[in-house]
């Protein structure tokens, strides 16, 4: 909303070429809405705009553009502009920067910034990528257990406005090993000639430098912390992971779930700075893999042409029955895969999950058969006809096969996410397209069966 206000303003200004009034102007405006504004310039004027900010600043407005919109104005900076943007950076910051790098770019920023900054970069870079060791920054406050109260807020003082937050204060023994992390507010309320130790409880969360990014996201929900540490193997501390950080993950990973829940391969950036050509190849495929299953939903109507031909209203109904199959499926999955996501249930959990949606998907069939076997004798009534066997053994057909492919379509989406995580594969792609195709194609052949079962003899 901000941002729209100061548009017009921001834009007349640029086009009188007015850089005196802009630069006051954007003195006033937060990082994040300059960041927006810039999106719609050119690289030139942007990296105008750029030299009208103070170094801290402009690098909080480059971290908060696209990696696309990024690299196009680190290939238009100067050492100098590199050096100052990369500098004002947190580390990881310019690590989620350098892995969006082409390499001829990664290397001209590399050699902007200090030998200490690179060989810090290196060190983080040298971690899995979607790790926490990629996400974590070394910038940190740390004190000793035997350290004095006025010792440690003197410490903190010197070295905190390097840290990316004070808000906890971690304490370490001589090896640099976690033992325990401090609110401040501990340290600001308690005695000046008291020691650490005093404070401690020695219970405290970490993350693993190897655990993967979901996992702190995970971490800091549950434990409602702003920040948690990072030890290595040894439980050496080697850095933390803060809550803005995570916001940045979170967001990410809910869109690629999303997306691989819609039926393609997940964006590598934004819906908006992402070319016509990729996003055509991203969803290409899958399209592809589903259109092969509705060709199989066709063979398999194919094989009942003549039960058709005989009773063409059966054919009248196919839509009704693999959709609510399809729907029925589509919740079952969405619903397991964001408990799984969020650690609401577990691998090993499946034969509760199995019990639960059984039972629902009894419930939710029964239900759903019993409207559609009395909508079609209501149909029949309304419609002025007298109720007769053919309508009812029709009404029973419909009825009973949205029981059974309601109660299939529920088993089968609620079951596909545990098959597919215990195939290291990632359960988001067993959501809405991929259930509903499973489902149509089964649906079809148990309408039919319960058509032959129930109509041979009369109709068939």
């Amino acid at each position: 909303m901000f941002v729209q206000l100061i548009k017009p303003e921001f834009e007349e200004l640029i086009e009188a070429k007015d850089w005196v009034a802009l630069k006051e102007v954007l003195n006033d405006v937060p990082s994040a809405d300059i960041a927006d504004l810039l999106l719609e310039l050119p690289g030139e004027i942007a990296i105008v705009v750029f030299r009208l900010l103070k170094k801290p600043i402009a690098a909080d407005v480059f971290a908060e553009l696209p990696s696309s919109k990024g690299v196009e104005l680190l290939e238009l900076f100067n050492k100098q502009q590199l050096s100052d943007v990369m500098g004002n950076l947190e580390p990881d910051e310019q690590v989620s920067i350098l892995e969006e790098l082409p390499g001829h770019l990664t290397q001209r920023v590399m050699n902007s910034i200090t030998r200490e900054d690179q060989k810090q970069l290196k060190k983080l870079l040298g971690y899995p990528e979607e790790s926490v060791g990629r996400l974590m920054t070394p910038r940190y406050v740390k004190v000793k257990s035997d350290w004095t109260i006025k010792r440690s807020m003197k410490h903190i003082r010197e070295y905190g406005e390097t840290a990316e937050t004070i808000n906890v204060i971690y304490v370490v023994d001589d090896k640099e090993h976690l033992i325990d992390d401090l609110r401040i507010t501990h340290l600001i309320l308690a005695e000046q000639d008291k020691q650490i130790e005093t404070l401690m409880d020695r219970s405290f969360e970490a993350l693993s430098v190897n655990d993967d990014q979901e996992e702190a996201v995970k971490m800091l929900a549950k434990y409602d912390r702003v920040a948690l540490p990072v030890v290595d193997s040894d439980g050496v501390l080697v850095g933390i992971v803060t809550a803005d950080d995570i916001i940045d993950v979170a967001e990410e990973e809910t869109t690629e779930d999303m997306q691989k829940m819609a039926g393609m391969d997940a964006l590598d950036d934004y819906y908006s700075q992402t070319s016509i050509f990729d996003i055509v190849k991203k969803r290409l495929w899958w399209l592809i893999i589903l259109f092969v299953g509705q060709i199989l939903t066709a063979i398999a109507m194919g094989g009942y042409e003549e039960i058709l031909q005989k009773v063409v209203a059966l054919s009248f109904f196919v839509p009704l029955i693999i959709s609510s199959g399809g729907n029925s499926g589509s919740q079952a999955a969405t619903l397991v895969i964001r408990a799984l996501a969020t650690d609401d249930i577990k691998l090993e959990d499946w034969k509760k999950v199995f019990s639960r949606e059984f039972t629902s998907g009894l419930m939710l069939g029964s239900l759903i058969g019993l409207m559609g076997f009395f909508t079609l004798i209501a149909w029949d009534l309304l419609g002025g006809q007298i109720l007769s066997m053919t309508v009812i053994l029709t009404a029973a057909v419909v009825g009973l096969s949205l029981f059974a492919i309601v109660l299939f379509g529920n088993f089968t989406g609620a079951m596909l996410p545990f098959v597919l995580s215990k195939l290291s594969i990632d359960p988001a792609v067993s959501s809405a397209p991929f259930v509903a195709t499973i489902v149509d194609v089964t649906g079809i052949i148990i309408y039919f069966s319960i058509a032959i079962l129930l109509l041979s003899g009369t109709l068939l």
